[in-house]
């Protein structure tokens, strides 16, 4: 993969003494792929490069984004009106958003549909469904933020759900909106599970995903 004359310069060898650089990367530039792969099994990587580019965009807007009820709305406003390309900042992360829960579901179905979830890559199955609901989680979240009148009522009826379950219904209404009713404290929980809880159980759980693809290879054809 590496040309000679890279391979041969002292810096090359210093680096592949310690990290076996060049056994890395023929494992790589190696590794088998079967004949009936085509556009279809690309929905899984179409979905990391979507969550990158959240990732990228997100981090960007929480050098402005205000995690206050009083301010969230107004700083998202600022975002949009008064930051350089913040307004193309933010419309990315909202579309790549949509874009990202499309190609997951469509990679689901094309995984369920060739029979990928069958034996040996139960596990791989199992890591898919987590980051699918991850996902998903993801949306919730993201969509209270600007704590607009659509966010609001929307958090509001998201968290009220788990009312409905037995015994344990209203305690997992105030563990998710930190108190009996939405508010500050709901808002900061959201945030910070978008922000932070999210993405690094989600990059856990593709480093699974992605180590369990590498080892079994991909699923044959129906």
């Amino acid at each position: 993969m590496f040309s000679k004359q890279v391979t041969d310069s002292k810096t090359f060898q210093w680096f592949d003494e310690r990290l076996e650089v060049q056994a890395i990367s023929d494992d790589i530039s190696s590794k088998y792929v079967p004949p009936h792969v085509n556009i279809f099994y690309c929905l899984g990587g179409i979905t990391l490069v979507c969550f990158l580019i959240q990732f990228a965009t997100g981090f960007c807007m929480t050098f402005y984004y205000k995690p206050n009820v009083a301010e969230a709305f107004t700083s998202v406003e600022y975002i949009m009106n008064e930051v350089s390309f913040g307004w193309l900042i933010r419309s990315v992360h909202r579309w790549s958003a949509s874009m990202m829960v499309l190609m997951m579901i469509l990679h689901v179905f094309r995984v369920y549909l060739t029979g990928g979830f069958k034996k040996p890559r139960e596990l791989t199955w199992i890591t898919g469904v987590v980051m699918a609901v991850l996902t998903v989680s993801f949306g919730v979240t993201g969509y209270s933020l600007p704590w607009d009148q659509v966010g609001y009522w929307a958090v509001k009826i998201v968290s009220g759900v788990p009312a409905a379950i037995p015994v344990v219904g209203d305690l997992m209404v105030e563990l998710l909106r930190g108190s009996a009713s939405v508010g500050q404290a709901t808002l900061t929980r959201f945030y910070s599970l978008h922000t932070f809880v999210l993405p690094w159980l989600i990059a856990v759980f593709m480093l699974l995903h992605f180590l369990m693809i590498r080892k079994q290879g991909i699923s044959g054809p129906l």
